[in-house]
């Protein structure tokens, strides 16, 4: 019997980690608890060394000491003051009334503006609360269909779990051992891709469909200028000359970073690239914005200036993150650093920054923060004592003799999340199942970047399949459920059903399965982020030798002063 549970405590440790979950118990106390308690057995049964415990001190403070993980409050606080200082309320306001003529204007305008949330907030739970109390009123205010606009709100919010700077997306670094910026890279067309797909989807309704996505009534557009225009084309003038200097830009780029740090000119990752244009392109509009409002030229309308005062700040400085880490000027954690700052300097200028604001943003940040410090510290306990009993060997050859090798492996890996996360949060999928597929698909020669920011978007669907997905959960706990008084109308309509948030999650879940399915079949969507390594001729290297070697006349003598004198000892 003790020889028996000795060859199988590996697979008794994570199915007691199943039961407490199961039981109720916190995921951070079932982690710790399944570690210790599985740790004395191994120690009773000699798989361990009674020092075995000494390590964990060293482990916890480890992670204290962690500078990776310190981006995760910088980029959270940096969330938080932006979606608390109203920004999502003026840019759905705003981008509402420049799409409002269109069909389906209001759910361009939540994906994009959806899209923005996720880049600056991070945090599924706060993109699609925000989204839902901000957009959800109006949509049906106009008379959008109700699942429609469920799918819209809820799969929009989802996106801060893919597009950088994501805040699984360090977690995932931190668990796979790679860099945070090399993530973010991997991950940057993926994320845009997805978004051109629920782009395309409400396109396709516009059509198909146009009675569910109505354009807004003109009442309802109260942006005008004098003589009743809507102005919108001021902005399609703006931004042809910001698009035309981000084009320029980007393809002179790689001249431009030769010229700035010397040397000659080398090709540049695409994503880099694509940031940097489109930072250039931001600041030009913004340039040209301020000059016509410094000088009252009366060059744009204002509506041009209304998207360009409300669009600009946050894009840039979410662009100016993300530049600094890709051009690897600053660490993720600076970023995050100086994206707070930045952030609470935007709320200021809009006068929306007050002691409320800061306790409001303050708490949320410490909150989510020890959130994630406990899994985390639980987690090392489990992962310690699971490979101390040879888990983490079990783990692999039971992945690695999977049938169909590297794909069969994936597709095991991506069921598994998605099974998982029926019940798990995606900060705890990333400290428990990480741990235990990450090593699996490096003796299979997958390449890890590439693998994170797969399981992400795997993860990412996890929000979305009904009944278990937290954004459905999070969009029910803001969606009126019975009939209700509209504030600006005053008319009465019927709320939104829970078999709606349901059916309406649905094809935008499929739209992500098919993107997980395309990152399967067409690795380069992550892969050409990089730049191509450099291959080095081993024969052509050469190691210079000085003419002053041991031995040589001349030579410095261990046993005496640096300045060949008598020895210091």
């Amino acid at each position: 019997m003790m020889a028996w549970l000795a060859q199988n405590l590996a697979p008794l440790m994570f199915l007691g980690l199943v039961f407490f979950l199961l039981y109720g118990f916190p995921v951070a106390f079932a982690l710790g608890a399944s570690g210790l308690f599985f740790g004395l057995i191994g120690i009773e049964l000699g798989l361990l060394s009674p020092v075995f415990f000494q390590a964990l001190p060293l482990r916890i403070f480890g992670i204290i000491q962690n500078e990776t993980l310190l981006a995760v409050p910088f980029f959270t606080l940096m969330g938080l003051v932006l979606e608390r200082s109203g920004m999502a309320e003026d840019l759905l306001d705003t981008i509402g009334q420049l799409f409002g003529s269109v069909r389906g204007g209001l759910a361009f305008a939540v994906i994009f503006v959806g899209a923005l949330l996720a880049a600056t907030t991070g945090v599924v739970a706060a993109s699609v609360i925000s989204m839902g109390l901000i957009s959800l009123p109006i949509m049906l205010r106009y008379g959008y269909d109700r699942k429609l606009a469920s799918g819209v709100i809820a799969a929009s919010g989802t996106l801060a779990q893919i597009i950088p700077p994501s805040l699984v997306l360090i977690v995932l670094a931190d668990q796979l051992g790679k860099s945070v910026g090399d993530l973010y890279k991997g991950a940057f067309i993926p994320a845009f891709a997805l978004v051109g797909l629920y782009v395309l989807y409400v396109i396709g309704l516009t059509i198909l469909r146009p009675k569910d996505l109505p354009a807004l009534p003109p009442e309802a557009r109260t942006i005008r200028e004098n003589d009743g225009s809507s102005g919108t084309r001021s902005v399609a003038v703006l931004a042809a000359i910001a698009i035309t200097v981000g084009i320029v830009a980007g393809q002179h780029y790689n001249e431009m970073l030769a010229w700035l740090v010397g040397g000659e000119p080398k090709e540049q990752p695409v994503d880099e690239t694509v940031v940097v244009a489109t930072t250039f392109a931001a600041l030009i509009a913004f340039v040209i914005a301020l000059i016509n409002r410094a000088f009252r030229l009366g060059l744009l309308s204002r509506m041009a200036e209304r998207v360009t005062f409300v669009l600009i700040p946050p894009l840039a400085l979410i662009f100016l993150v993300l530049g600094t880490i890709f051009l690897g000027v600053a660490t993720p954690t600076e970023g995050g650093a100086m994206g707070a700052v930045g952030a609470m300097l935007l709320a200021w200028a809009r006068k929306r920054l007050d002691r409320a604001l800061l306790i409001q943003a303050l708490k949320g940040t410490t909150t989510l923060s020890s959130f994630v410090m406990f899994i985390l510290i639980g987690s090392t306990l489990f992962n310690l004592t699971f490979q101390g009993v040879g888990g983490s060997h079990w783990v692999q050859h039971l992945l690695t003799q999977l049938p169909g090798g590297q794909v069969g492996f994936l597709i095991f890996a991506a069921l598994f999340v998605f099974v998982l996360a029926f019940f798990l949060d995606y900060f705890e999928l990333a400290f428990i199942v990480i741990p235990l597929l990450g090593p699996a698909a490096s003796a299979l020669g997958i390449d890890l970047i590439w693998f994170g920011v797969l399981i992400a978007m795997v993860m990412q669907t996890s929000f979305m399949h009904p009944p278990f997905g937290f954004a459905l959960f999070f969009l029910r706990s803001v969606a009126p459920a019975g009939e209700y008084v509209d504030a600006v109308t005053g008319k009465k309509f019927r709320g939104v059903s829970t078999a709606e948030i349901y059916w309406g999650a649905i094809p935008f879940l499929v739209l992500q399965l098919v993107m997980v399915g395309l990152l399967i079949v067409f690795p380069s969507l992550v892969t050409m982020s990089f730049s191509k390594a450099e291959k080095i001729d081993l024969e052509k290297i050469e190691i210079p030798v000085g003419d002053q070697g041991w031995g040589a006349e001349g030579a410095a003598d261990p046993g005496r002063g640096a300045a060949g004198g008598e020895s210091s000892w």
